[in-house]
């Protein structure tokens, strides 16, 4: 069983996801680049997304030793390989799950002038976040045991979770102010669905040699978990008319009826010459207030606990042996003191920043004229971008360089070298198409590491349908 739930932690700790969504970012001929910075050039006079198919983000990722480290058949023993996946990860390790869907989306160009320079873009897309840190401390007791480590302080804070699912209904504003400028704001609400989280854990357990027994087991802790839009779904029964009433509850939830907060973008691209573009943004920086359907649980206080009589009772007298290791578990039940509470509390968004330097070259010219397009007729574009994302215990980070190019009109590709958290060799690329006015781009990363997918530090997927109304740019 110890192994079992040691071989649990461990996997669990491999899949990952991330928002860093370094396709999508400046790749201005597909709309949804700006949900990454809503100051980013814009090529189109309107556009609407295919509802349920715009924007379908999937994202897998591998910190620390692979399942195929740990799974292969290659003549190491199981436990030897389970061991040296325990001992090669720290507490910040890291896995998190990110996951979009996109409900609706739309945008369209005005302005008093001939050149349209404002745009409104809006939508509401779907998202679920999670996040957790390898607990080394746990994963040492339980592969070890405390026997083997008497005097050794087993520390809470290695424990960190946090998880959601959420809507977000948003509304943004992007402004060309000249050539040389353009910036914009995107306003969003946010819907919780349901909300986990457990980021500020305390304190420790240390086993000692006991007076009383072996050992005493000495726990200092102060940990807590608060959970929204959970308790009420939890306390249902398995009836076909609670589980309706659930599926209606978590509909109404999409769309004002879970916890809500306020959240905004910002982002801009500036220009520095003819060929050399820089842009920034800075996306949810916001919050969200859980007042409805709140269930916390806190655990804080000093705790001895003295261990068991290893010594079995004779079957023969009153207490049978099973009476005698449920007491045992009742006393230790008892030992912690649960409070529970319903009190409300507020999460802020993981904020991120993405800023990238971009330089353009390759000019297309007219076949009737020694003369060049103005905006648009550079064909290829280099760049660097980072990211950055605000976490519990550190910043994720990620640098990209990148190579843009159009390859005729109606057909762009970008690929992409990224060196993040997971890997120091990503490679991957996106694809944008036009048929018509239809839109359909699909974009995928890692793909050195597809030959073996066990082995991948990640995998990407994003893809979606659009119908667009270009602008005439040639």
């Amino acid at each position: 069983m110890r192994r079992f739930i040691l071989l649990f932690i461990v996997i669990s700790c491999h899949f990952s996801f991330s928002q860093n969504k370094q396709l999508l970012y400046g790749f201005s001929d597909i709309p949804q680049s700006l949900l990454l910075n809503p100051g980013g050039n814009i090529k189109n006079d309107w556009y609407f997304g295919i509802p349920l198919l715009s924007h379908i983000h999937a994202n897998v990722g591998i910190t620390g030793s692979t399942v195929y480290d740990i799974f292969a058949n290659d003549g190491i023993d199981f436990n030897t390989k389970l061991q040296n996946a325990v001992y090669g990860m720290g507490p910040r390790d890291f896995f998190n799950g990110n996951q979009q869907l996109e409900i609706l989306s739309g945008g369209f160009s005005f302005g008093s002038s001939y050149e349209k320079n404002e745009y409104i873009s809006f939508g509401l897309y779907q998202e679920l976040d999670f996040i957790t840190y390898f607990p080394k401390d746990f994963a040492v007791l339980a592969l070890e045991g405390n026997q083997n480590n008497i005097n050794r302080p087993f520390r809470a804070h290695h424990l960190s979770v946090a998880a959601e699912v959420i809507s977000v209904l948003h509304l943004g504003y992007n402004k060309k102010v000249n050539d040389h400028f353009t910036f914009g704001v995107r306003g969003k609400i946010y819907s919780s669905i349901a909300n986990i989280r457990s980021t500020k854990n305390q304190g420790r357990f240390i086993t000692v040699v006991g007076q009383n027994n072996f050992y005493d087991h000495i726990f200092n802790l102060d940990l807590e978990l608060r959970t929204s839009g959970l308790a009420s779904l939890i306390d249902d029964d398995d009836s076909d008319t609670n589980s309706d009433a659930v599926v209606k509850d978590l509909k109404r939830r999409i769309l004002f009826g879970g916890n809500l907060g306020l959240g905004f973008d910002i982002g801009f691209t500036r220009r520095l010459n003819e060929q050399w573009i820089w842009d920034a943004s800075l996306l949810d920086i916001g919050f969200i207030s859980h007042t409805k359907d709140v269930e916390n649980y806190k655990i804080e206080g000093d705790y001895v606990f003295e261990g068991i009589n290893p010594i079995f009772p004779d079957t023969g007298n009153v207490q049978t042996a099973e009476a005698y290791w449920s007491e045992i578990e009742d006393n230790f039940e008892d030992l912690f003191k649960l409070d529970t509470t319903t009190t409300k509390y507020i999460t802020w968004r993981p904020l991120k920043l993405n800023t990238s330097l971009n330089y353009a070259f390759g000019k297309k010219g007219y076949e009737d004229c020694n003369c060049t397009r103005s905006e648009n007729s550079y064909q290829n574009s280099i760049g660097l971008q980072l990211f950055a994302m605000s976490r519990p215990k550190q910043p994720q980070l990620a640098l990209t360089a990148y190579y843009y190019r159009r390859l005729f009109n109606g057909l762009q590709i970008k690929t992409t070298y990224t060196i993040d958290s997971y890997s120091a060799n990503n490679i991957g690329l996106g694809v944008s198409a036009n048929l018509g006015g239809l839109n359909f781009y699909i974009m995928a990363d890692n793909f050195l590491e597809l030959k073996n997918i066990y082995n991948a530090q990640s995998v990407s997927l994003q893809l979606g349908f659009n119908y667009i109304f270009n602008k005439n740019e040639d």
